[in-house]
């Protein structure tokens, strides 16, 4: 069975996270599947809403390590970026519904969402400090924005995980519910979505990102140029070598 299942109704396109025994965390052909989807869901007219999804245990456990490291992001052309720039361009509107763990690009990918329900089990977090690295997905500058800097540089410095409540506070989600009712949710919201006229609704969401989508993606190709300079920089290899060998990192001399 596919890792990102892809499922059409209503107007409505729904893309799954489907790699519960990893935590649905990210290998380099998901982000190309998801990338693929959603640039034909623009072009599509009968795709009105797209909506990302994972399980009511866990929505996201970030990248894949093993594949990662196998397969590292190769300039803006590769699958992550691909992405990240679609999300963030996508002009219909985007829907995310987060239970359990949104680890890294399991959080920052919501920033671009325009409405995010989540599990009142949902536990955000950003550990790319943890990692020897810097944000991506345009964080750094959408994570000050809605959470103010101190809120942001916590969670960013320290790369701890905030709950759903806290997200609901600074407007991360737009509403909390049980676990087994946010999918549902997301997805009768996304049909309430799909029933209104849709230039009407490209208009509006271009209305209120205008005035910062330019910077949203130069930010993202700075954030990936820092990013890539760490990626192979001792502070990441201490701490990917780390997480394989299941011990605490030693950043003493880096």
């Amino acid at each position: 069975m596919s890792d990102i299942l892809v499922h059409a109704e209503g107007g409505v396109l729904t893309l799954t996270l489907n790699r519960l025994e990893r935590k649905n965390s990210l290998t380099s052909d998901m982000y190309a599947s998801l990338a693929d989807a959603i640039a034909r869901a623009q072009d599509d007219a009968s795709a009105r809403v797209v909506l990302i999804q994972g399980h009511e245990t866990v929505f996201c456990a970030g990248n894949d390590i093993g594949d990662f490291l196998n397969k590292p992001p190769a300039g803006q052309d590769s699958p992550v970026f691909r992405f990240l720039r679609g999300i963030a361009t996508f002009p219909k509107p985007l829907i995310a519904a987060a239970c359990g763990p949104a680890v890294g690009i399991g959080t920052t990918m919501l920033l671009h969402c325009d409405l995010v329900y989540a599990g009142d089990n949902a536990a955000f977090s950003m550990p790319f400090v943890n990692l020897g690295l810097c944000p991506e997905a345009a964080s750094s500058l959408l994570v000050p924005q809605m959470l103010g800097y101190h809120r942001a540089a916590e969670a960013l410095l320290l790369g701890e995980p905030f709950m759903a409540e806290a997200a609901l506070e600074v407007g991360l989600v737009n509403r909390v519910l049980p676990p087994t009712e946010a999918n549902g949710y997301a997805s009768a919201q996304a049909k309430k979505l799909a029933a209104k006229p849709l230039s009407s609704l490209v208009e509006t969401k271009r209305l209120m990102k205008k005035g910062q989508q330019q910077a949203v993606l130069q930010q993202m190709i700075d954030e990936g140029e820092s990013f890539g300079r760490m990626l192979t920089a001792p502070a990441a290899k201490e701490a990917f070598t780390a997480f394989m060998e299941k011990r605490r990192p030693d950043f003493s001399k880096v």
